[in-house]
């Protein structure tokens, strides 16, 4: 996992947090609970391939 992504993950991170809090200081809390799932569903996209090499070396390494 490379550096570059850890700090994507914070910059969605941060930016989520203030569109969320903008919106909920304005009354939209239904647009601030999708922003925040758009926020967390793209940070899950990055991640699920690292997840998946885990998952198939921890697999060869007890050679199930």
């Amino acid at each position: 996992m490379s550096v570059n992504l850890i700090f994507k993950i914070a910059a969605v991170g941060i930016l989520v947090t203030v569109i969320s809090q903008v919106l909920k200081h304005s009354g939209r809390e239904e647009h601030a609970f999708m922003t925040s799932l758009a926020g967390l569903l793209i940070v899950l996209f990055w991640i699920v391939p690292y997840i998946y090499d885990l998952f198939e070396t921890i697999k060869s390494l007890f050679a199930l």
